[in-house]
């Protein structure tokens, strides 16, 4: 499924999403770990934020958080959900953001919408963007799987998933410039198991 069908499958979705997942689940819980070094005023990048409510509305009070997502329609949906984040769109694979210009990165529920080939691209442009020191944290696929679902959410919508399972994952953070601080499963908003891991920017590489 190439990405343009994934943009146009999120315009698609419309307010459905947000009316799908609890947007207090759990996993939102930790961002108060994400956040605990970084300065207030600190600049987030929200990475496919969608309408923003299950992310950069639990960070924008105290951060300066720039919603990104491939979506022209969910940004529209930001924008009404979450009005002092600022909108920007663009693909994860190019991100429209300047080198080591951002402090914090979060990517829930949003790498596995590209292809698991083009994954250590997305990390290498996380690593470009975060400042040494900055943190990451997001949704991780413990296991590998690649495939499309039609009438999701939507009967006219065809979402497109891909990962390389969890220890693929991590070396390709690893490989970016990105340690681990920790990784944890945590119950959702859905009920649904997920894997979180926390990362920080190496501040040199070796």
């Amino acid at each position: 499924m190439e990405r343009n069908a994934v943009r146009r499958a999120w315009d698609r979705v419309g307010d459905a999403y947000g009316d799908f997942r609890n947007a207090d689940g759990p996993e939102t819980a930790l961002f108060a770990a994400f956040a605990e070094p970084l300065e207030p005023g600190s600049r987030i990048l929200d990475v496919g934020c969608g309408d923003g409510r299950r992310t950069a509305a639990h960070l924008v009070d105290e951060f300066v958080v720039l919603g990104m997502d491939f979506s022209r329609g969910q940004l529209d949906r930001l924008c009404e959900s979450v009005p002092a984040a600022t909108p920007v769109q663009g693909d994860m694979t190019r991100l429209p953001v300047a080198d080591a210009s951002v402090d914090g990165i979060v990517a829930y529920y949003s790498v596995f919408h590209v292809p698991r080939t083009q994954h250590q691209t997305v990390y290498d442009e996380f690593a470009r963007v975060c400042r040494p020191g900055g943190r990451l944290i997001l949704t991780v696929s413990r296991q590998a799987h690649e495939g499309t679902r039609q009438g999701w959410l939507r009967p006219d919508v065809e979402m497109f998933w891909s990962a390389p399972g969890r220890e693929a994952t991590m070396a390709e953070l690893d490989d970016a410039g990105f340690d681990v601080v920790w990784a944890r499963d945590v119950v959702d908003g859905l009920g649904e198991t997920v894997h979180v891991a926390l990362c920080e920017r190496r501040e040199h590489e070796e």
